[in-house]
């Protein structure tokens, strides 16, 4: 386990350990890694989006955990990692998608879109207030 590991350079994003790590994103990526595996495939008539779906707990409520989400008409997310780290994401993704339709017209690029929200992703990593998303 990483616990312990940080002796006191874990407690924010823009600390380095003296061999140069940064723990809090360690641990972002420890979420991911301990989480079940999304697949995307594209097709010629689509796509197919699969997640692994774990149990955790009998007290869990069957179809309360979901991992694939809409963001709008023409785009969907799959998620690793943290499921409320997931829902943040996606709902920063969904705006993206309802600012530009209403700005310009038409649907957002899913290049355009995936840019606008690693974007938002990227701002939780450069200060010490927040932490980065593990997901």
């Amino acid at each position: 386990t990483m616990a312990g590991t940080g002796a006191g350079y874990d407690l924010s994003t823009t600390t380095f350990s003296p061999d140069g790590r940064v723990f809090q994103i360690e641990y972002a990526m420890k979420a991911v890694d301990n989480s079940g595996t999304c697949l995307g495939l594209v097709c010629k008539d689509g796509v197919l989006v699969a997640v692994e779906k774990f149990l955790l707990s009998k007290m869990l409520v069957e179809k309360t955990n979901k991992r694939i989400f809409p963001v709008s008409r023409h785009a969907g997310m799959a998620s690793a990692g943290l499921v409320t780290d997931a829902r943040q994401i996606v709902q920063r993704a969904r705006d993206e998608a309802r600012v530009h339709t209403e700005n310009f017209g038409e649907k957002i690029a899913p290049h355009v879109l995936a840019e606008r929200t690693a974007g938002f992703v990227h701002l939780f990593t450069l200060y010490g207030s927040v932490r980065p998303f593990g997901s």
